[in-house]
């Protein structure tokens, strides 16, 4: 079953570079180590670590997607708090995501994070604390699209529901 909560997925080719180049080396150690099954090691040592590292280190984050496709917005607000705590404490793993965590997001965790709090807000009817947190978005990462975008959304349907009700229409 497919959710039908929009997901968000900006990646940055430049940063698919740096993970090719640690595949390949992954393939030429183990190569070195196993003349036989060098690529099979190298490729497996890659993985584990890609899938290893995104899976421990983004814990909070991705259970808070996870969370948001079974629409459990309320319970999904703590966790990308959680995840963006954690990496306001340590902002170079944000930072070095395309090799610390092999992700090759265009967006840093977290950006999303504060989006996503903001989209979990707002999917509980919390309007002004989901324009909070996409002013803070916006605050910290001026040229997020995703948080401009909500907030002319917001503003748009504020101003249409500001012309339906008001006297003589």
């Amino acid at each position: 079953m497919s959710s039908r909560t929009p997901i968000v997925k900006q990646v940055s080719w430049l940063a698919v570079i740096p993970q090719l180049f640690a595949l390949v080396v992954a393939i030429l150690i183990a190569s070195r180590l196993f003349p036989d099954n060098g690529v099979l090691w190298g490729a497996g040592a890659f993985l584990l670590y890609s899938f290893g590292s995104r899976n421990l280190i983004t814990r909070a984050h991705r259970a808070g997607i996870a969370l948001v496709k079974r629409q459990q917005f309320e319970a999904a607000i703590p966790r990308f708090q959680k995840s963006l705590e954690f990496l306001d404490r340590h902002p170079w793993i944000d930072r070095l995501r395309a090799i610390v965590l092999m992700s090759p997001s265009a967006m840093s965790y977290r950006e999303m994070a504060l989006a996503n709090i903001a989209f979990c807000y707002s999917q509980v009817g919390r309007g002004q604390e989901a324009r909070h947190y996409y002013e803070r978005c916006l605050e910290r990462y001026p040229a997020s699209g995703l948080a401009s975008s909500a907030l002319r959304m917001m503003d748009a349907a504020a101003g249409e529901r500001g012309r339906i009700t008001s006297p003589g229409s």
